[in-house]
């Protein structure tokens, strides 16, 4: 396996596993939100990029290549609907306490 490769695939396990435990620790749904979305972004880019590492240029490299300009589409906007809809269902955002 590619060092390159290796070193993006590793770096997408540490960016899982510190955005999960950020998410177990965040206080409210718009925190949460934010956490995961973060998490979930540069999970799969760091893998993507491994993969686009790993294959080479291919005909593959078209499918990465396309799945990750989704990827980046969808995913803010979906965060969005989703921070939207719990702002106007009234869910406050957390405060700390002075």
């Amino acid at each position: 396996m590619n060092i390159a490769a290796l070193f993006f695939f590793l770096l997408g396990i540490l960016f899982a596993v510190t955005g999960h435990w950020g998410l177990l620790r965040a206080p409210d749904v718009f925190t949460r939100i934010q956490t995961s979305s973060t998490c979930s972004t540069t999970t799969v880019l760091s893998v993507l990029i491994g993969s686009l590492i790993l294959t080479g240029f291919s005909p593959f490299t078209g499918k990465i290549v396309a799945i990750t300009i989704f990827f980046l589409i969808t995913s803010p906007l979906t965060t969005h609907i989703i921070a939207r809809f719990a702002w106007e269902e009234g869910i406050v955002p957390w405060r700390k306490r002075q």
